[in-house]
C-alpha cells in the first residue's frame, strides 16, 4: 500500500538542520554529533520510509517492539537500538536481534547479555545509562558507582563499551536539564583519567538536544521531531 511520507522527509531535514545549528552555537562541528532516530510505536511502513532517506539505525524502548518489526524489515540491513530500560529475561532477544545496547545499567544485566551473546557468537556496542536525574522514575547506574562498574565490565569480551548515556531531568529549569547533561560529561572525562575509552556521549531528546550539545553530546535521540506524535501512548 502506497503512503504519502513526505512530512518524514520533511521532518527529517528540518531536524538534520536544527542539529546542525545547535552544533554551530555551541563552536562545534556538526559532523561530531549523529542523530538516532527514535522509532518507538511507529510500524514498518513509517521505518521503511525512514530507511529510504538514509536512515539505517533506529532506537526502540521495548525488546517485543524489535521482535515484531525485525522480521518485516529484515532486508532494509537496520540495526536495531535498544534505548529502553531493559530486563534480564529479555537478553535472549537482544542478544539475536540488536546491534546496540544504551541502557547497560547493571552487572546482572551485563552478566545475562553476556552469556547470550556468547551462545550467539556475537558481540555488540553497549553504551553504561548513568541516572543524572533525582527523579525517581529514571533508570540509570548510580554515579558514584561508574568507575567500579566500568572496571568490572572489562572481563566481558561480548560488549563493546563506548560511552554513556543519560536521560535529562523533564523541567522548565534550563540550568537543572542541562546540569544532567554536564555531569555525563564530567563524569566521562574521570572515566577516560582512569584509561576507559569512551568516546560517545548519547544524551538529548527532541526538546532538549540544543542543550545536551552544548555540554558534549556525541548522539541526540529523536522521535517526535522527526516522526511526530506517536500514534499509540506508550506506557
Amino acid at each position: 500500500m502506497d503512503t504519502d511520507t513526505g512530512w518524514l522527509a520533511d521532518n527529517w531535514a528540518q531536524i538534520r538542520r536544527r542539529v546542525d545549528e545547535a552544533c554551530r552555537d555551541a563552536g562545534r562541528d556538526p559532523a561530531e554529533v549523529s542523530i538516532l532516530p527514535v522509532s518507538k510505536t511507529f510500524g514498518p511502513a513509517v521505518i521503511r520510509a525512514g530507511v529510504a532517506l538514509g536512515m539505517r539505525r533506529f532506537g526502540e524502548n521495548k525488546v517485543q517492539e524489535i521482535r515484531d518489526k525485525s522480521p518485516s524489515l529484515a532486508d532494509c540491513g537496520i540495526d536495531w537500538v535498544m534505548i529502553g530500560h531493559l530486563q534480564t529475561n529479555k537478553a535472549k532477544d537482544i542478544a539475536q536481534l540488536a546491534s546496540e545496547v544504551q541502557s547497560l545499567d547493571r552487572m546482572e544485566l551485563a552478566e545475562a547479555l553476556d552469556r547470550r551473546l556468547q551462545h550467539e557468537g556475537r558481540a555488540i556496542d553497549v553504551l553504561v545509562q548513568v541516572k543524572t536525574s533525582p527523579e525517581p522514575g529514571k533508570h540509570g547506574l548510580p554515579p558514584e558507582q561508574l568507575p567500579g562498574f566500568l572496571k568490572a565490565l572489562r572481563r566481558h569480551d561480548t560488549l563493546r563499551v563506548g560511552g554513556l548515556m543519560t536521560l535529562a531531568i523533564q523541567s522548565s529549569e534550563l540550568s537543572a536539564v542541562r546540569a544532567c547533561f554536564r555531569l555525563l560529561r564530567e563524569l566521562r572525562t574521570e572515566a577516560v583519567a582512569q584509561g576507559h575509552d569512551l568516546p560517545r556521549l548519547s544524551m538529548g531528546m527532541s526538546g532538549d538536544f540544543p542543550l545536551a550539545i552544548a555540554e558534549g553530546a556525541s548522539e541526540v535521540r529523536i522521535g517526535t521531531a522527526i516522526f511526530g506524535k506517536r500514534p499509540q501512548r506508550d506506557s
